[in-house]
């Protein structure tokens, strides 16, 4: 889990003599946290306090066991606070919780070692992974992609042998629901009656899921992944043991990490890191869609739908890049009528089939693009561009000239497969 930007900040105070059935209170609350795979919380023992029963603990030597105070503070996502608040009030019967925003500066992983072409996949891979049952409600799949910040769920049966696989782009190209990326462009209310709506068709996961699916085994190379994501045109694999049970997953977004990483300073460095010397002009895409910013919606509705990396770039004179617009974009700032004609659209794209496009009324690509994007020139460093991709977690950066005039496109894919060109093999 990553967060970065504008996160909420939960403290929780409570007792240490607090239970949760036969568990402690603040182990049980930290539990599920961790199970519903928040960013990180941590619990503390106070040495002394009262709260709302006026009873003083302290941590004098005779009461060392008594009931001292607690405090758990918690950090995350706000949609994900509100989405498990109601279930932490219920665990919380006599406490204080309260909640207020903070500003994440960063956000990091301990670093990894030098990563090599031949390092296993375990190495990389995420241990603790969500899956599902093939005849588990589709709803409940559903729930958890839009609920939680998982693109993909692996299938299992009893045995927890891999039978398929199921992506918030398998939900969005049959059913009417956004992909988890523009998830926010859905109302509370607006989310539960589409997944009262599944619940009711009676669907199960069977019947979305991608079946047979690309696995790969704990001890294969890393190398070996990356070639398999990039020749499958996939952004993840389950990663299975030698009678194809579930262990974990690796992702795109796994091995760009740790190509970001530097070495461990206690390991001496390699002659030079992978993609030390390449540049982004290595790599960019030269043909990139473009549009004025006052180009009609329908337009750039029409150049979306075409551009397989969703996204156009808004330029002014000369090409300067003044903006860039995504999928995710206009569908955030659409207005109550235009959403579902436009969400049609999506999906039915996505599904393979076009149609008529709708009437936007008069707003112009101005009124829908994120301005000032980050940029890179063609002599930025890949390293350096994925930085920037993963601290602000982004896809694509339009790459610029020094005064600012487009000439290109550099995203996650491109650099991940150079970089993995670059691995050293011993």
């Amino acid at each position: 889990m990553e967060i970065l930007g504008t996160a909420t900040k939960v403290t929780i105070y409570l007792g240490e003599s607090d239970r949760w059935g036969q568990e402690s209170l603040y182990m049980a609350i930290l539990e599920m946290l961790k199970s519903e795979d928040c960013a990180g919380a941590t619990a503390v023992r106070g040495l002394a306090g009262f709260g709302a029963h006026s009873r003083i603990h302290t941590a004098g030597i005779v009461a060392l066991s008594s009931d001292l105070p607690i405090i758990i503070e918690w950090v995350d996502d706000p949609a994900r606070v509100a989405r498990i608040m109601p279930r932490l009030e219920e665990m919380v019967a006599e406490g204080l919780i309260t909640c207020q925003p903070v500003e994440v500066m960063t956000y990091s992983h301990r670093e990894l070692r030098a990563l090599r072409a031949d390092a296993p996949v375990r190495d990389l891979m995420s241990r603790e992974v969500r899956a599902v049952s093939p005849d588990a409600p589709i709803a409940d799949a559903v729930e958890i992609l839009i609920g939680q910040a998982y693109r993909g769920l692996p299938v299992v049966d009893g045995e927890r042998r891999v039978v398929g696989i199921l992506t918030d782009g398998d939900v969005l190209a049959r059913l009417d629901l956004p992909a988890a990326g523009v998830q926010t462009t859905l109302t509370t209310a607006e989310v539960s009656r589409e997944l009262e709506a599944l619940r009711r068709s009676g669907k199960t996961v069977r019947d979305l899921m991608v079946s047979p699916v690309v696995t790969i085994t704990a001890g294969a190379a890393v190398a070996d992944a990356v070639s398999l994501m990039t020749e499958r045109g996939i952004k993840r694999l389950p990663v299975v043991d030698q009678h194809g049970r579930l262990v974990g997953m690796i992702s795109r977004l796994d091995v760009l990490r740790a190509l970001a990483q530097p070495p461990m300073r206690e390991l001496p460095a390699p002659a030079a890191q992978p993609g030390a010397r390449a540049r982004v002009g290595d790599v960019m895409r030269s043909s990139v869609l473009t549009v004025r910013s006052d180009a009609p919606i329908n337009k750039v509705v029409d150049l979306l739908l075409s551009a397989a990396a969703r996204r156009v770039v808004v330029v002014g004179d000369g090409q300067q890049v003044v903006g860039i617009i995504t999928d995710g974009d206009l569908l955030s700032r659409a207005d109550a009528a235009e959403r579902p004609g436009l969400l049609q659209m999506f999906i039915r794209q996505v599904a393979g089939a076009r149609e008529a496009t709708i009437d936007l009324g008069k707003r112009s690509a101005g009124d829908v693009m994120t301005p000032n994007p980050f940029t890179v020139t063609a002599e930025t460093p890949l390293l350096d561009a994925l930085r920037l991709l993963l601290q602000h977690k982004i896809k694509w950066l339009p790459v610029v000239e020094a005064d600012g005039s487009l000439v290109g496109l550099v995203g996650r894919a491109e650099i991940l497969e150079a970089l993995a060109r670059d691995l050293p093999r011993e």
